[in-house]
């Protein structure tokens, strides 16, 4: 699985090459995710050099430690002060990185690669609407959360005293998943198994004790994860919430719950979860989002200029451009003209609306229907797909009949990875691109001196414990329990800086969450929004990072987190 954030940790797959990991690092991967100019490529070359004298001075200095330490324990230092001496010897080099580590950090507007990929290739880019081409602002939310709220009142005579729940924007992220019988909010890691600390009944955290007791462990069975497109469905009693309109969803079942739970109240989930997802859907089904956002576009959309570069970018080196959305045209043509001008429609080949992916790419029995501009639906045939014309509904393979835009030479972007990008993989070869709002805001966190030097002590400290381990007498294991409680706290501190409750999109700890290994899966490139193409030239070849697996020798030695090994310092050997 390519990596997809923490751009320290996803080089340090062993953690014993700290030092070294950082330098490769440096002169492999730091400089690929930015557009350099010869400048700004000196100056980066020159930190590494500069990175590479430090590790230099630092190897000498530990060598001479180890000397030392070995020599003074001929005269009785113990195993703990040694220990100890040794933590001590680590923290101060890993420290001493810092500022060179803190001049590589990550572009926010790179393109990310899962799998190798050139745009020399691609003749023809397809899109999605919604958080592809328009990016909404966090008003929507609020006005999704509050329709759907006052819904539960009104149609399904939940309690008044819901109304006082307001929308909480940083309370959930996106692809948790939902237990629909236990009412529990959770993210689940790449091996299905969830991240303790991040269980949530209603508003609370529910306890690691009462989460291991209810599933017998922390591992959540295939047999009822979700579907393959996320639901909750033919028995699966997970649900994962993967695109970025479930956010509100999310919250409003979390607020609910709570609302029950502190008033005493006995209620069936299974019926709460139905009921907020039909209050939600109506939002969307029913035009009410829609006609408000249209009512008010300047407040909900955002980041336009950007989208209408891109398109005209595309439209300048003859590309053909198509959309395929699950959005009404009413909806789409007020936005895109809002985004590019009346005229959008002339930089598009083919125009889908209300698609209903994922359907789309399955089922052949739906034909296309052309639109009026006053939204009539015609009842012609469709021998072609015109230019200029506006259809509903229709399906892949008549689409692909039409067209003849097969295999890779087509690139899809849309920001739900099994809706927008999972089939199109998996039955069609069509190359994918992943949009993911979030990605800007977790690499900015990334980018912080706070943020690399908990993760470059975090990587050292686990290194000691992962080698010190063998020491078995009971002196030595008290210090490395010491250690791993506070490897422990570190580790939660990595969690809070994303988010308080939930953490990375990406991480759970370590592992990848469940949502990162999809988007590896489906996704041949990632983005944090569309314009990050404008920084690519259009030859571009996108190279995903080879790391080692964890049965493959890294390109340096298997050494310390301070490029000595530690077993060395203990026995009285020199690794040289």
């Amino acid at each position: 699985m390519a990596p997809l954030s923490l751009p320290l940790s996803s080089v340090l797959t062993h953690s014993r090459c700290l030092q070294r990991a950082i330098v490769f690092y440096t002169a492999l991967h730091g400089l690929q995710h930015r557009t350099l100019t010869p400048r700004l490529w000196k100056r980066n070359f020159g930190a590494v050099a500069h990175g590479v004298g430090q590790l230099l001075t630092h190897r000498a200095r530990a060598q001479n430690y180890a000397a030392s330490a070995c020599s003074s324990s001929a005269a009785g230092q113990d195993m703990t002060e040694k220990l100890w001496s040794v933590y001590k010897e680590t923290k101060k080099q890993t420290e001493d990185l810092i500022p060179v580590i803190s001049t590589n950090s990550v572009n926010p507007d790179s393109i990310f690669a899962n799998n190798e990929m050139s745009l020399r290739d691609i003749e023809i880019y397809g899109f999605d609407y919604d958080y592809t081409l328009a990016f909404y602002s966090r008003h929507l939310h609020t006005l999704i959360f509050n329709i759907a709220r006052d819904t539960l009142i009104t149609n399904h005579r939940y309690p008044e005293g819901l109304r006082k729940y307001e929308y909480i924007p940083n309370f959930a992220v996106r692809g948790l998943h939902y237990d629909v019988q236990k009412a529990l909010l959770m993210k689940i890691d790449a091996f299905h198994y969830i991240q303790l600390g991040t269980v949530y009944r209603g508003l609370h955290p529910v306890s690691d004790e009462e989460v291991i007791a209810m599933y017998e462990g922390s591992h959540v069975p295939l047999e009822i994860m979700s579907d393959f497109y996320g639901k909750s469905s033919h028995g699966h009693t997970m649900k994962q919430f993967m695109d970025i309109f479930s956010l509100p969803e999310m919250t409003l079942l979390s607020c609910v719950n709570d609302f029950f739970m502190s008033h005493n109240i006995d209620y069936e989930p299974v019926h709460l979860y139905k009921d907020v997802k039909e209050a939600i859907r109506d939002v969307h089904v029913k035009g009410i989002m829609y006609r408000a956002v249209e009512a008010d576009i300047d407040k909900y959309i955002c980041y336009g200029e950007q989208s209408h570069a891109v398109l005209k970018k595309l439209s300048e080196h003859g590309k053909k451009m198509f959309l395929i959305t699950n959005s009404p045209f009413d909806f789409v043509d007020r936005g895109m003209s809002y985004i590019v001008g009346k005229d959008w429609r002339d930089l598009f080949d083919v125009v889908i609306v209300q698609a209903d992916k994922p359907s789309f790419f399955n089922d052949r029995r739906k034909p296309f229907r052309r639109v009026t501009d006053k939204g009539a639906l015609l009842w012609d045939r469709i021998h072609r797909l015109e230019k200029g014309e506006i259809y509903k509904q229709g399906n892949l393979y008549e689409f692909l009949r039409l067209t003849g835009w097969r295999g890779s030479k087509v690139l899809y972007f849309g920001d739900h990875i099994y809706s927008d990008l999972a089939d199109l993989t998996l039955k069609h070869g069509w190359r994918t691109g992943a949009i993911i709002p979030e990605l800007r805001k977790e690499i900015k966190i990334m980018n912080t001196e706070q943020y690399m030097h908990m993760m470059a002590w975090l990587q050292a400290l686990t290194g000691l414990i992962e080698q010190m381990q063998v020491h078995r007498d009971a002196a030595s294991q008290a210090v490395v329990e010491e250690w791993i409680r506070e490897r422990e706290a570190m580790r939660a501190q990595t969690k809070d800086i994303f988010n308080s409750q939930f953490g990375s999109l990406f991480r759970t700890y370590h592992n990848p969450t469940y949502f990162s290994r999809r988007l590896s899966r489906f996704a041949d490139i990632y983005m944090a929004s569309i314009s990050c193409l404008l920084n690519y030239n259009l030859k571009h070849t996108f190279f995903p990072r080879r790391t080692p697996l964890q049965h493959e020798s890294p390109f340096w030695p298997e050494h310390s987190p301070t490029g000595i090994n530690i077993s060395s310092r203990l026995h009285g050997t020199n690794s040289d």
